[in-house]
């Protein structure tokens, strides 16, 4: 069952919009999808009255993993972005995914534009988009790829800035990962964190709604993205989350997103801990990873354990006990880890698979 006893357990009363006006980061926010008029302008309402986001997001071209779901208005979203536009004086982004796409946000003024995730990993389709832009005065956002490769995503960026465009800005969205987390997405700090020591110039937004993937996991992300020195969030938000189309456990309603803002705290990322905070960033998710690669072994050795009982075979094998010290000690040499710390570790680790098979006999 999703929950949002988080917010209402963390947030108390507040004054929102004197607390928005204080904040130097720069915020985006809006639904995921564009599914009807009235969702836009509701949204637009609130973002030009109560708040001070000068930016509304929301997709129009929706194609999904598999078919069969929403897909998007396309071009008839567009006037409705056009519409919130003029009614409430906000900028619009949208993603785009083609040339024609491109097009057709010129035609609408939308004032930005980003690339998504999979299109970001395809150079080839990059490259028509940025030939498209050419001349525009769009800003353009450029997602990062799927897969954690920081060339990759720069390259895309590069492309853009090639094409002419001056106001490009990069955005950490999460990678894919076979590891098992309550995130979505993995937020592998260092990825951007390279992408920023490599070009201090540009800017780095955050999208935590997809690093989340939860709207109970979107505040600790969008703190630890504030605390990684990024320069924007860009936050999915909803009139009524519950029966949005696209990615509805990932989007706040209005008033969840009014509390969640008001507990960021903005802290200074340019001082002597900056490069600290970065560093145990990258830490936390190593550990992550390092505890989930631990418990899937622990399910390989709990079939091993059923083998073993199944065909009388004995728990302890010393000999390939043997071999596999001598060989995982082989390995940490490589990588100039202490012998003897990692000796014990994996004694350690074996006594516990020991344990596990004992317990399936």
């Amino acid at each position: 069952m999703f929950c949002r006893v988080f917010f209402k357990k963390h947030y108390g009363k507040i004054d929102f919009f004197s607390y928005l006006c204080t904040m130097k980061i720069t915020l985006i926010a809006g639904p995921c999808s564009a599914e009807s008029e009235e969702q836009i302008l509701k949204t637009a309402e609130f973002l030009a009255t109560k708040t001070s986001v000068k930016t509304l997001r929301a997709g129009v071209w929706k194609l999904r993993t598999r078919p069969g779901g929403f897909e998007g208005h396309g071009e008839k979203a567009l006037r409705w972005l056009q519409s919130a536009k003029e009614k409430f004086g906000l900028s619009v982004a949208v993603e785009v995914t083609t040339p024609e796409h491109v097009e057709l946000c010129s035609k609408y003024n939308i004032d930005t534009v980003w690339i998504g995730a999979r299109t970001t990993g395809n150079p080839f389709l990059v490259q028509k988009i940025a030939d498209s832009l050419a001349g525009s005065d769009l800003s353009v956002m450029v997602k990062n790829p799927l897969n954690p490769d920081w060339a990759l995503w720069l390259g895309a960026i590069e492309r853009v800035e090639e094409a002419g465009i001056t106001n490009v800005i990069a955005v950490h969205r999460g990678f894919g990962t076979t590891q098992h987390s309550e995130l979505r997405n993995s937020p592998m700090w260092e990825i951007p964190i390279e992408i920023k020591r490599r070009r201090p110039d540009l800017q780095i937004y955050c999208d935590p709604s997809h690093i989340a993937g939860r709207a109970d996991l979107v505040f600790p992300v969008a703190q630890r993205a504030l605390d990684m020195a990024m320069d924007g969030l860009m936050i999915e938000i909803h009139p009524d989350p519950k029966h949005a189309l696209t990615d509805a456990f990932q989007q706040l309603d209005f008033s969840e997103f009014e509390k969640l803002v008001s507990q960021l705290v903005e802290k200074d990322t340019h001082g002597k801990h900056n490069e600290l905070e970065q560093m145990r960033a990258i830490i936390d998710d190593l550990d992550e990873e390092l505890i989930a690669t631990l418990a899937k072994r622990m399910k390989i050795v709990e079939k091993i354990g059923e083998y073993k009982h199944e065909h009388k075979v004995s728990t302890l094998q010393m000999e390939r006990w043997k071999k596999l010290l001598e060989n995982r000690l082989n390995l940490g040499r490589k990588y100039n880890l202490n012998e003897e710390f990692l000796t014990a570790l994996l004694n350690v680790i074996h006594a516990e698979s020991l344990r596990i098979q004992g317990d399936k006999r």
